[in-house]
Formats: structure tokens, sequence, C-alpha cells
């Protein structure tokens, strides 16, 4: 009998998912009313990196301007989407805006403790997204790819021009230059985005349209 590769992959359904991320949610709340009432939920490093999961977190520095190059670009009232960049995510939030929207796409559940602006994302299934997530819904998507991988990039662009109305922040490594520029139309900055661990690979910014990162 023939049939498709897709057959092979398993598919969860909408409800199961639903029922997935509210099990997770809940033991997070649990998780979160054993840290004391000073606790800043959205500090960077309130979750700590898991390597295993290709995590690195921005500096504060970087996260700071990442976010506030974000906020200009979306506009007031703007929509943005953080995907797999919870640092940036966690800075906005910090910022307290009343005037946009933030959303974070990520694969580690841990983030779900941020309630119903966290969206379970694998790069694997590039649109496989709540159905609530409309297409090109978003005023600009901040994304970093966990892997210097084509495979990894070209999936997430497919996420990334999924979700943009037409902006586009990525940040990866300078090997990925003439990638990130093929997949999604993007040019490096000046700006050196920064870690809170040194990386070996050379990181850069990348965007598609008159950015304040130079």
């Amino acid at each position: 009998k023939m049939h498709d590769d897709d057959d092979d992959i398993p598919q969860l359904s909408s409800q199961t998912l639903a029922a997935l991320q509210e099990f997770y949610l809940e033991q997070q709340q649990r998780e979160s009313l054993k840290t004391s009432q000073g606790f800043n939920q959205y500090s960077i490093g309130s979750i700590e990196e898991d390597w295993q999961l290709s995590q690195f977190w921005y500096s504060d520095d970087t996260a700071a301007c990442l976010a506030k190059e974000a906020l200009v670009a979306a506009g007031k009232g703007g929509r943005i989407a953080c995907v797999s960049a919870p640092s940036v995510y966690q800075k906005l939030k910090e910022l307290d805006g009343k005037d946009f929207s933030v959303c974070i796409l990520e694969y580690d559940r841990r983030f779900s403790v941020y309630g119903e602006e966290f969206i379970f994302y694998d790069y694997n299934y590039p649109l496989n997204l709540p159905e609530n997530i409309l297409p090109h819904s978003f005023d600009i998507v901040i994304a970093d790819p966990p892997y210097l991988s084509e495979e990894c990039l070209q999936k997430t662009a497919e996420t990334i021009k999924y979700l943009t109305k037409g902006k586009i922040l990525l940040c990866t490594g300078a090997v990925m230059e003439e990638q990130a520029a093929q997949h999604l139309g993007v040019k490096i900055c000046k700006f050196i985005p920064k870690h809170s661990q040194n990386l070996a690979n050379e990181f850069r910014c990348y965007v598609n349209y008159d950015s304040g990162l130079g």
C-alpha cells in the first residue's frame, strides 16, 4: 500500500494539545505559588538555560535593545511574536507597556508559566499553530532558531512568514547570513547581540526593514 510519509508523523488533535497545555499551565502555576512574592517571573534567568535544548539567554542589555527595537517596529497597539526568543519576551513584559501585545512561541514547556501568551512550538512542524493564531497577524516577528542549521532556519522561516505582516528581526549565527537572505530576505545589522554566556559562534541580527539596529 502506498502512503505519504506524513502518515507516519503522529499528529495531536487540537483538543489534546489544549488539554496538555492546560495541564502544564496548572503544573507551572502550582510551582509559581512556591516562589516568594518579591520574585520577578519575567526577569531573564528566572527560568534557567537548558543547554540540551540549545538555550542561551541574551545579556540584559541585548534583550533590552531588541525589546525596544521590537516596540518601535510594531508601533502603538502593535502585536509582537517572539519565536524561540524567550529573553526578549521577558524583557518586553518587564517594560510593562499597555499599548502592545506579545506572545512567546517556545518548545520548552516551562514557559507555559506565562499563561495564554505561551504557545507550544516545535520548529519541525512550522505551521502546527493554534487556530486563533491567524496568518499575518503580527506587526513584527523576532526569531532566534535554536540550531545553526539550514533545516532549522528554513522551517522556522515558514513560521515567521506565516506570522508576520512584513517585519522580521532574526537573531542567528553570522555563518547563516547567506541562508537568512535566501529564506527570509533579511540583511545583517551593525548591532552585535551578546549572551549572558559567551558563545563560541559569532552571533548577529538580521532585519528586512529600516531598523534602529544599524
